[in-house]
């Protein structure tokens, strides 16, 4: 596999994408998660169904009301615009925003999981032992749901990376800003340049592939050491 350096700025820039996607989603969708896993709240049905829109309705229907909203008439437009940042669309961080919409069920469903997981008889015991809401949090929930986090990570990672119908609504086609790998290979197919096109897709498939064998391996390894699991082997 040869790369050109247009395709090394792409790769960087979706690493560099990726990486911050995942860990603001990480931030924002842990308490949405643990929200969802514990309330009965009516509005728990409809929150889900928000989160988990981006599974069903075209990356371009997401794309292009994200671009409304983020433009110049737009209310999250004219917030920036008064703040002196200018509009988000063909930006970076406007990237940033829609692919965190866009990644978002891929991050918030495996946390909820593995917190739904856990059940009330460790919070129980952490409040017989008078630790707070917060304490218990952070000491009993995160740790036991660490195997949905490391998944979550894991998918959220990868959905960004192979983002393009959304990446092209929000961000266009700019060199170093907004040029991703699926972009990339876009470009090189529109050129006819299959060589190159070859070389980053090959890269893709072969990335895929990796993550989704280390996925799979690692929910496998941690199956039996779920907490429910945990707790069968206390009673015994």
């Amino acid at each position: 596999m040869t790369f050109t350096e247009a395709d090394i700025s792409a790769i960087w820039l979706t690493l560099r994408l990726a990486t911050t996607v995942t860990l603001l989603l990480l931030v924002i969708g842990t308490p949405i998660a643990w929200w969802l896993a514990r309330t009965r709240s009516f509005w728990k049905a409809p929150v889900a169904a928000i989160v988990a829109l981006p599974l069903v309705l075209p990356p371009t229907v997401l794309g292009f009301y994200l671009l409304i909203v983020m433009g110049p008439s737009g209310f999250i437009g004219q917030i920036t615009h008064s703040l002196g940042l200018g509009t988000l669309p063909f930006t970076f961080w406007g990237l940033v925003i829609a692919s965190v919409f866009y990644s978002m069920p891929f991050v918030v469903q495996p946390i909820q999981n593995s917190m739904e997981a856990i059940g009330t008889r460790p919070l129980e015991a952490a409040a017989t032992l008078r630790a707070g809401p917060l304490d218990s949090f952070f000491t009993v929930v995160i740790p036991l749901a660490k195997p949905g986090f490391i998944t979550a990570s894991i998918l959220g990672f990868a959905h960004t990376v192979g983002e393009f119908g959304i990446v092209l609504m929000i961000g266009g086609n700019i060199p170093d800003e907004t040029r991703v790998i699926s972009v990339q290979i876009y470009d090189h197919v529109e050129a006819l340049e299959f060589s190159q096109a070859h070389s980053l897709s090959g890269a893709m498939v072969i990335f895929s592939f990796s993550v989704l064998l280390c996925l799979y391996w690692f929910q496998r390894k941690h199956s039996a050491f779920t907490p429910r699991a945990i707790h069968s082997s206390a009673k015994d």
